[in-house]
């Protein structure tokens, strides 16, 4: 199989038949110890099933919760686009599969217009949504900035003083949400001994190498990051920084970070079930991408900002995070389909104006896409080879320009 390229549709985790059967065979097994449920191809079937590797927290629901009313409309399926860098168009569907889509919602003025599933992911999974949980936190940050009980022109040691000799200790909340923290951290996905490697194998989400005498769990990993420079001077993508906001929140708050998600955003937005957040060794939650929820939910976490925060999310706080980064900052070199792009409250935007969309994106392709000018919102769960995101961008960032349009018309 490793000789073989594999594409959205014979990747199908059903077709190659990953875990199925009692038990299932040996080579068709998927197992943390081999690293297998951040492997392709057996990430399409892992990425449904996190929960059931990797140790997690319940993100408890109210229980009242009712999906969306469904305005099908299966034409929007054909819209077609031309994918950044190409010539010839394609339709929407097929740019699904070219992104190694798992499943898709678009919401349009508040109704499920288009719905599509793939592989082992269903309206009742589960999945992983990597970095899009760096947006849950940013907005529960806000909202205790909206409330004043947040200073974000505080140093992070003022919250967590177990940083104070950190690379985040001269840093203030502001830099942390915005990301302008100058760390000796890299973020590299396919280099196993950068940073994210580290920082990996303190969670305990790779399997630690023999011997490994390093950090035990995140919160003793944190502390060791050093800083390279003076904070403000632009964005640079590092996930320790939403570990350290979630530890913040969780102090201000006075209670783990799962029950401040819980309690503050999951049962007022009356979503549709439990969620489940990965943990280290310790418990102490992955806050910069451990998230697993339904999608229907990460969708109506999309809908509750386009419409103001519905009563539950300060509009204070939805202004703030609508309002977006300082485009100045934003390394244009590194996101070359992201030109004029910023980044603030752990939230992405496009560049300001009439026709402004703000989203959350993880890895391999997880995305929620607020477009308030068109009244729409996309959540899209994918399992991509390529973890960064410029892998799938140039297919699925024209098709959400072109799905607003078709539904404008």
């Amino acid at each position: 199989m490793a000789d073989k390229v594999l594409d959205g549709v014979t990747s199908d985790p059903v077709a190659l038949g990953w875990m199925q059967g009692a038990p299932p065979p040996a080579d068709k097994q998927v197992l943390w110890s081999r690293g297998d449920h951040l492997r392709f191809p057996t990430t399409r079937w892992a990425f449904s099933h996190m929960r059931e590797l990797v140790p997690s927290v319940r993100i408890a629901a109210s229980g009242d919760g009712r999906p969306f009313e469904r305005a099908l409309r299966d034409d929007l399926g054909q819209v077609t686009f031309v994918p950044i860098g190409e010539t010839a168009a394609i339709s929407v569907d097929e740019g699904l599969l070219a992104a190694f889509t798992d499943g898709i919602l678009v919401l349009h003025r508040g109704k499920v217009v288009f719905e599509r599933w793939f592989g082992v992911t269903g309206p009742q999974t589960r999945h992983i949504a990597f970095s899009v949980t760096k947006s849950f936190v940013g907005t529960l940050a806000a909202m205790l900035v909206a409330e004043g009980r947040l200073d974000p022109a505080a140093p992070v040691a003022a919250y967590v003083p177990e940083l104070a000799a950190s690379g985040f200790g001269s840093a203030s909340v502001a830099q942390v949400l915005a990301m302008t923290t100058n760390l000796d951290f890299s973020e590299e996905y396919a280099d196993p001994k950068s940073g994210i490697g580290a920082y990996s194998t303190a969670l305990n989400l790779m399997p630690r190498p023999a011997g490994y005498a390093g950090a035990a769990d995140l919160y003793s990993y944190l502390p060791t990051i050093a800083g390279a420079g003076p904070h403000g001077q632009g964005f640079t993508y590092r996930t320790p920084n939403t570990d350290v906001l979630a530890w913040i929140v969780a102090r201000v708050e006075g209670r783990p970070f799962a029950e401040v998600l819980s309690e503050r955003l999951w049962q007022p937005l009356g979503m549709t079930g439990d969620a489940d957040l990965l943990v280290d060794p310790a418990g102490s939650p992955f806050a910069g991408g451990g998230l697993n929820l339904k999608l229907e939910d990460l969708a109506r976490f999309g809908e509750a900002l386009r419409l103001g925060g519905l009563g539950v999310i300060d509009p204070a706080a939805v202004a703030a995070i609508r309002q977006g980064g300082d485009p100045v900052l934003f390394p244009a070199d590194r996101y070359p389909a992201l030109t004029g792009w910023s980044y603030g409250n752990q939230w992405w935007h496009t560049p300001a104006g009439a026709n402004a969309c703000f989203s959350a994106r993880g890895i391999h392709g997880q995305t929620l896409w607020v477009d308030p000018a068109h009244e729409l919102v996309i959540a899209r769960f994918a399992s991509h080879p390529i973890a960064a995101n410029g892998a799938n961008d140039p297919h699925s960032l024209p098709a959400w320009t072109a799905l607003a349009s078709a539904l404008s018309d």
